[in-house]
């Protein structure tokens, strides 16, 4: 191939064959007129195009990890990877985060605002179907979003809607959305993975306890962090959904999971063990996506409990910890350096604050100033929440010890972390799935008074700065007013952030998807049963 422009000419048709839009013979002629052979040309289409076309058929069966048999089916509820694997596989969503990680259609075709971004219009996709043959309208996506909406309401994706003012249908297939302040992301917000779209029923509500979704699959049967049986939905209204049914099976322990895969008794798992993903990598039967996010590692400690409440308590833990050794050891690489601010470097508004390093002399010299000598503290953690999630709390520990902090590692039983630890213990692990914008991560748990503010942290300004960001449309004083609010958090908050995680997961070479995978969840943003085929 003669230039660098033939070869993205090359890619551009093979992606355009995967497609279906160029037959094969159609390829053959643009390679030839690009300047490669016949026979060059024939290899090209067997490798970047036969083998990567998408084909229907099959049966693709997941390893999940992070299934818990108090699981539920309210999308108000969710908050584990299982849960949320599961909802992008039944349930449909507003909006998606593309497998390029940008935005784009799911049940809406189509959404513009007014000048203020205080009134956001949806067009709805006019072929969306439930699995029950009904059809999805406007009145549906009202109910949906009003599920999240009110003073009666325990959904933690509230906050998220507090800015939400009135909800209407105009026809069957036109949402209206109106705000108290404008909110520019507002789009990206309906991307989250508790605003799932449910069937309404005639009191206004939602059918939320039964297993009727718009998703690409439709469930036969589920046995909450068990088993979870699908089967493709024909009315479904987008491309894709080539496997013709989908099973999970809730895997917690990572080395289970992973012989799983060895073994050939599923086909993908969300998380293998990192401990051994060097020897996994050698496999030729295995293909790992290794996917840089912004999901990040927390260590929230609760402000408003003992001894917590003191900042200089909260800065010398998060001068007392490795950040560097916890990524090489702990997490073989798969990571990247966090500053105790939920804001990585590939999301908007990143703001480059210093580095906090670890010192524990400084360390002490907080304590010291918190009127303490020595600190003793128990940390709660589960290998179901991170794959050596107890090995990184122990490093954690042994970083601590010269500045003078015990900290007791915790381990707690792997079922009901997110129901019994969470929210619950003063001080836990974390991980957080990928958020795709500050407001969004800021407003679901760190603003002062929402329902997901793990580490009970209240600070005026901050909460002050969040609501003149959201609704500010000059980009200039936004990009200001997140730094503003990165150093905050930084400097007066209460959750120590070592760490952003990449996105592992390891399927059989057989299993393929397109040149890229969304970084939102793992398996392309869960969202693997429908972008992803057999070979």
């Amino acid at each position: 191939m003669s230039t660098s422009n033939d070869r993205i000419l090359i890619e551009s048709i093979a992606e355009a064959a995967r497609r279906g839009k160029v037959s094969r013979r159609e390829f053959m002629q643009f390679s030839v007129a690009a300047g490669i052979t016949a026979t060059a040309g024939s290899a090209l289409w067997t490798s970047e195009v036969s083998a990567q076309t998408p084909k229907k058929g099959g049966t693709f069966r997941v390893g999940v990890h992070n299934g818990n048999t108090s699981d539920s089916m309210d999308p108000g509820a969710y908050q584990a990877i299982g849960e949320i694997q599961l909802a992008h596989t039944f349930r449909s969503y507003l909006t998606e985060i593309t497998s390029e990680n940008g935005l784009g259609p799911d049940m809406a075709d189509a959404w513009e605002t007014n000048d203020d971004a205080t009134v956001w219009t949806f067009q709805l996709n006019p072929d969306a179907t439930f699995h029950d043959g009904r059809s999805f309208t406007a009145r549906d996506a009202v109910a949906s979003l009003n599920h999240h909406r009110g003073d009666d309401t325990s959904s933690a994706a509230k906050a998220l809607l507090e800015t939400v003012s009135d909800v209407k249908a105009d026809g069957d297939h036109t949402l209206i959305v109106e705000l108290s302040t404008g909110v520019a992301d507002f789009p990206w917000l309906m991307t989250d993975y508790h605003l799932a779209m449910l069937p309404a029923k005639e009191d206004g509500t939602v059918e939320w306890k039964n297993w009727t979704g718009a998703g690409p699959y439709k469930i036969v049967s589920h046995k909450p962090g068990v088993t979870t049986s699908m089967v493709r939905h024909d009315g479904w209204h987008r491309e894709g959904a080539y496997f013709d049914a989908v099973e999970f099976t809730y895997i917690n322990d990572p080395n289970a999971r992973q012989t799983a895969l060895m073994t050939g008794d599923v086909d993908s798992i969300t998380s293998p063990d990192l401990k051994t993903l060097s020897l996994l990598q050698r496999n030729k039967d295995i293909a790992i996506d290794n996917t840089p996010s912004g999901s990040a590692l927390t260590f929230p400690m609760f402000a408003d409990v003992d001894p917590y409440t003191d900042v200089h308590v909260r800065l010398a833990m998060k001068h007392a910890i490795n950040r560097q050794e916890l990524i090489d050891k702990t997490m073989f690489g798969t990571g990247t350096v966090a500053n105790d601010v939920h804001v990585s470097s590939n999301m908007p508004y990143y703001a480059e604050l210093e580095q906090t390093p670890y010192d524990p002399d400084k360390a002490k010299f907080h304590l010291g100033k918190a009127g303490l000598d020595k600190l003793k503290v128990d940390l709660s953690t589960s290998d179901s929440v991170y794959p050596s999630a107890v090995d990184m709390c122990t490093l954690f520990a042994e970083h601590a010890r010269p500045a003078g902090i015990t900290i007791n590692v915790v381990r707690e039983p792997a079922d009901g972390y997110w129901s019994n630890v969470w929210l619950k213990k003063p001080f836990c692990f974390v991980k957080w799935g990928a958020r795709p914008t500050p407001d969004n991560i800021f407003s679901l748990a760190y603003a002062s008074d929402v329902v997901w503010n793990e580490s009970h942290w209240s600070n005026a300004r901050f909460d002050e700065l969040l609501e003149q960001a959201r609704a500010e449309l000059d980009d200039d004083l936004r990009t200001e007013m997140y730094a503003e609010m990165q150093q905050l958090a930084k400097d007066d908050g209460s959750t120590v952030i070592p760490a952003f995680v990449n996105f592992v997961c390891a399927r059989n070479a057989k299993v393929m998807h397109g040149p890229s995978v969304a970084a939102s969840w793992e398996n392309d943003g869960a969202r693997a049963a429908h972008r992803w085929w057999f070979a």
